[in-house]
């Protein structure tokens, strides 16, 4: 008990002094230093900026519109915000090392949330990013869709059109509260079909403990108005021909929904097969069942496959039960066309992703042929 207590003491005071020691260097770094103007060249002079110095590079150009996607809020644990940088400024960060691959490291890719402005800098990034709005959109409804998970419906401002595509996800932004003393954002899926270029949807679950999460499950009030940004991402439908082998769990059902629902409205569902597995512990956390199944009975070609590892007997439940993965495996050696080309398409916890990319490859599906956003 004693080893146990010091094993687990030891790295938290370490921790801590580590974190006294980061807010101490960067509070003397502000006082200390005074970078003035920073210039910031974007694409060989397609866009210059003038920004002030000092702050992380994501924040300096999302000051002056430029939106660098950030699934996770420029805490630096999402590994999204990756831009090119073209003259040297410094080693890489430490923080910088685990989400950047020795290719991207030899080619100069950086995390933008990283990257402190203390001199002029040339970068790269997709050319798409300047086309990525920031909406003040009026929260219109909020219903609750499970014990845990929220859909919030959001209104965009007269004569402000959205233009998205099904699997994208936007940053949605709250203010300070009690948990957080400055505006912070995250990463969701949009839920809403892209047909309806007024609105924007998004399904939140409740994260114990998290910022953005909290306060959407226990402030947030309709006619509230909130901030949000994008749309990022390239988890989008493939245009072939190819079976759709999709799995979600969760609040994983967000781009599903607009993908499914986008492709009624513009009547391309019976295109391909689509085969939906979405994965749940029981039957309070499953949710939209009486709009898949009507999907399932109206398409002759939309498969939907709802399971249940842990249902309860109040669930009454006759449908597949065990962890999703052992279901989709069972679908894939048995029931799913074995001859006709598949591709695979994601949305869930990092772990739920890892366990069904192994399936798939298991079942001869190629790795480039998986699609995914894997938000941590």
């Amino acid at each position: 008990m004693e080893m146990d207590l010091i094993f687990f003491v030891a790295p938290a005071a370490i921790g801590g002094i580590s974190a006294g020691l980061a807010a101490l260097i960067s509070i003397t770094d502000t006082i200390v230093n005074n970078y003035g103007d920073i210039k910031i060249d974007i694409n060989s002079g397609k866009k210059e900026l003038t920004v002030k110095g000092g702050q992380p590079m994501l924040f300096g150009l999302s000051g002056e519109g430029i939106f660098i996607p950030s699934a996770c809020g420029g805490r630096g644990s999402c590994g999204a915000c990756k831009v090119k940088v073209k003259n040297d400024i410094g080693p890489v960060m430490p923080t910088e090392v685990p989400y950047l691959t020795k290719e991207e490291l030899a080619d100069d890719i950086r995390l933008s949330c990283q990257i402190k402005l203390k001199e002029d800098v040339d970068i790269e990034i997709p050319d798409e990013l300047f086309n990525v709005q920031q909406f003040e959109a009026t929260v219109e409804k909020i219903t609750d869709v499970t014990h845990d998970i929220k859909e919030v419906y959001c209104k965009l401002p007269e004569g402000i059109e959205v233009s998205f595509v099904s699997g994208q996800y936007g940053q949605f932004e709250v203010p300070p509260y009690e948990k957080v003393k400055e505006r912070t954002m995250r990463a969701y899926s949009m839920s809403s079909a892209p047909q309806d270029k007024n609105h924007l949807e998004f399904l939140v679950r409740l994260v114990p403990g998290g910022i953005v999460t909290t306060y959407v499950h226990n402030y947030l009030k309709e006619g509230e108005k909130v901030r949000i940004v994008g749309p990022f991402g390239d988890f989008a439908v493939r245009n072939t021909e190819a079976q759709m082998i999709c799995v979600a769990g969760g609040s994983g059902m967000a781009p599903f929904k607009s993908i499914f629902q986008g492709m009624v409205d513009d009547g391309t569902i019976n295109d391909r097969d689509i085969w939906y597995f979405f994965g749940a512990r029981s039957k309070r956390d499953v949710f939209y069942l009486d709009w898949l199944y009507k999907l399932d009975e109206e398409h002759e070609n939309f498969h939907f496959i709802p399971a249940l590892s842990e249902p309860q007997a109040e669930d009454n439940w006759e449908g597949p039960t065990g962890l999703i993965t052992e279901v989709l495996d069972t679908y894939l050696k048995e029931t799913i066309s074995q001859e006709r080309e598949k591709e695979g398409y994601l949305c869930g916890s990092p772990g739920m992703l890892d366990a069904c990319m192994k399936v798939m490859s298991d079942n001869d599906m190629q790795a480039d042929k998986i699609f995914f956003d894997k938000f941590a």
